[in-house]
């Protein structure tokens, strides 16, 4: 086990590493300069002052999602269960988009966005769970009311768009994902936020593997299951919370890496919540490495020195392609 960590350790940092020299603008000598004390102002500015808090924002919402989506997993017993089709991630941006339309919130107060996410999310989530009912841990209902809470919270996100027009180019980054911009305050907000919650998370790993066995096994080791699934839930909507308000609605992330971190770490979630998140620190820093490569050979190929390629639709992209093909090889697989 401590082999794997290890291991993904080490592509983690050969992925930032990648990250860091896949921007425009800099070579990765001048890149080597700088990180040796050198390098112009210019250089010092780009590296230090956006491409390093980009790389770490990056980081922290992947592990933030990874670990959402298997706290949410193991909570409803439902491997479907994501902050993308659970109401948590479309309630986060419809919280973040109504707040910057009312003008409380923007990219440049990264705190109200926040608080705006957070509460938008425990609504999302909060309006599965009545719909759901106590079929909460039914997969299929749960999967059906999920896809129906999200669709109904895009609709709403729509009208506030329609109503502020205006807004669009402000909020489009919430919709897509993306890591472009990021600085230092995103990052400050996001660190200390992903260590509560997610030590918030790690705690309840013991009730959450009972869970995962059955509210009836559960109740029999003497677990109160109903209050236990809502703390999980709380902690699940704040790390999601969090990394949308950090980088916007990133799709797949925290659905389809929890798979990922059981297959390679196995059902014990006092290791595989520590490795959800490490897990999915690299799937997004390897996504926002890929997509800024992309972003410069697509720019190079259509000559347009402004094109930028979102992460969230290449991990939207790719992530759709995986669960087909998941699905496909095994249609008959339950939790």
């Amino acid at each position: 086990m401590n082999r794997r960590f290890a291991a993904l350790s080490a592509l983690a940092v050969v992925l930032a590493a990648v990250e860091l020299v896949a921007g425009r603008g800099m070579s990765p000598g001048a890149i080597w300069q700088v990180l040796g004390g050198g390098g112009d102002p210019t250089e010092r500015h780009i590296l230090l002052q956006l491409r390093l808090p980009r790389l770490l924002v990056a980081l922290g919402a992947g592990a933030c999602l990874a670990v959402a989506g298997l706290v949410l997993q193991s909570a409803l017993r439902n491997p479907l269960a994501g902050p993308e089709v659970t109401g948590v991630t479309p309630g986060a941006v419809l919280g973040a988009v109504t707040a910057t339309a009312l003008g409380v919130a923007g990219w440049d107060s990264p705190l109200a966005v926040v608080v705006a996410a957070c509460v938008g999310g425990c609504c999302g989530a909060a309006l599965l769970w009545l719909l759901a009912g106590r079929g909460g841990g039914d997969p299929a209902r749960t999967a059906v009311h999920g896809v129906l809470v999200s669709a109904v919270l895009g609709g709403l996100t729509a009208m506030v768009l329609l109503v502020r027009p205006g807004e669009l180019g402000s909020v489009v980054q919430w919709l897509v994902g993306t890591t472009e911009g990021r600085v230092w305050q995103h990052w400050h907000l996001l660190w200390p936020w992903a260590l509560a919650w997610g030590t918030a998370a790690w705690l309840l790993a013991g009730p959450l593997t009972l869970l995962r066995c059955g509210d009836e096994i559960a109740l029999a080791a003497g677990l109160p299951a109903r209050r236990a699934r809502t703390l999980a839930l709380l902690c699940a909507v704040a790390l999601t919370a969090g990394a949308v308000a950090a980088v916007g609605a990133l799709g797949f992330v925290g659905l389809l890496v929890p798979h990922l971190a059981l297959a390679v770490f196995g059902a014990d979630l006092r290791v595989g919540l520590p490795g959800a998140a490490l897990l999915g620190a690299v799937v997004m820093c390897g996504a926002d490495a890929a997509a800024q490569l992309s972003s410069r050979l697509l720019a190079a190929a259509l000559d347009s020195g402004r094109l930028t390629l979102p992460v969230g639709a290449l991990t939207a992209c790719l992530g759709a392609a995986l669960l087909l093909a998941v699905v496909r090889r095994a249609p008959s697989r339950t939790f």
